[in-house]
């Protein structure tokens, strides 16, 4: 069985880790309940299928990014690049489009292979040059989006195929809900797998709480790494690829400011800031989380600069609800340990 779990200290069968793994899954898992209940029971078009639609191909490009983003976090890294990543792709499709490259499973390959590319300049300042991930992503966040200007400029390319465009957006047959869940629930599990159920992932726990004693361990610390970033970028361009068709349109700004709605899904889902601890499925659900939520208040007016508030809000949450139940745990835990030797 795979234990999906949010918050392990290095290998998965560390002492009294999974009670505070599974009420933080749980915590998130029921906040989920009660914003899709109380937003059903008292605004109008929350219950409708339609809504649903709109969520399910929002959560599509944040959980696409938010799946490799788990890992890079969990080893104590950062990527905050992604969206930047996006935008680029998005540029260079539809440049290449506009200049003739009509071969849209080719054009799809080069868009991929430019995102691992991107991810690879990431992964070698931070592995072989030593370099801070926060500083360095900050850094491409910049470089990315201002190259995504020089390509495309602030043209929008829009004549892609009726047939791929409507591909992105097309329902299940017999449901609302876009096929395109269905590729992020299959990339969810093979990152789960990964993470939960492999050498690989219990590696990834050990990097975060120590690097130096993974690295003792055995583990190629830079080695993973570098390929985590790697997988950052090729998933933020399979993202890119993604917004493109989704909205018909090839432009340089296209997913502005994405990373805040990842980073806060990843540390929303109990996934520590200082790496060590993390899971998919408070991830998975955090993701669903605020995409129902800001959706929700969209639907009931709320404005714009409230909505930013809710999510900076969520995100300073999402760091500190952890520790709290985590120290609140151990402390009963305690409690429980000096009542049974007094006894």
């Amino acid at each position: 069985m795979i234990e999906l779990s949010t918050t392990a200290k290095a290998a998965p069968a560390a002492p009294g880790r999974r009670g505070l793994v599974v009420s933080w899954d749980v915590v998130v898992l029921v906040a989920l309940v009660l914003v899709a209940v109380i937003g059903a029971a008292t605004i109008d078009g929350v219950a409708s299928p339609r809504f649903w639609r709109f969520v399910t191909l929002e959560v599509v490009p944040i959980a696409i990014i938010a799946l490799p983003m788990t890992l890079v976090v969990i080893t104590g890294e950062i990527d905050l690049s992604v969206a930047s990543t996006l935008g680029l792709t998005c540029a260079v499709m539809g440049d290449l489009w506009a200049h003739g490259v009509t071969s849209l499973p080719l054009l799809i390959a080069l868009c991929l292979l430019l995102g691992a590319v991107l991810g690879a300049v990431n992964g070698l300042f931070v592995t072989v040059f030593g370099l801070p991930s926060l500083a360095v992503t900050i850094g491409t966040l910049a470089l990315y989006r201002g190259l995504a200007y020089v390509v495309l400029g602030d043209k929008a390319v829009a004549d892609y195929p009726v047939a791929w465009t409507d591909a992105a957006i097309d329902p299940i047959p017999g449901l609302t809900i876009p096929w395109v869940i269905i590729v992020v629930a299959v990339l969810a599990v093979l990152f789960g797998v990964l993470l939960h159920a492999t050498p690989v992932g219990r590696g990834l726990y050990a990097m975060g709480n120590n690097t130096e004693a993974a690295r003792f361990a055995g583990i190629a610390v830079a080695r993973t790494k570098f390929w985590l970033f790697v997988a950052t970028g090729t998933m933020a361009s399979l993202a890119g690829v993604f917004w493109t068709f989704r909205f018909a349109s090839a432009r340089a700004d296209n997913g502005n400011g994405l990373e805040l709605a990842v980073v806060a899904a990843v540390l929303l889902g109990g996934v520590s800031i200082f790496g060590g601890r993390g899971g998919m499925i408070g991830v998975i659900g955090a993701v669903l989380l605020l995409s129902t939520l800001r959706n929700a208040l969209q639907l009931a007016n709320v404005p714009a600069n409230t909505l930013t508030i809710i999510t900076g809000s969520l995100l300073i949450a999402s760091v500190v609800g952890p520790n709290v139940v985590g120290m609140a745990r151990e402390r009963l835990r305690r409690r429980r340990s000096a009542k049974s030797s007094t006894t």
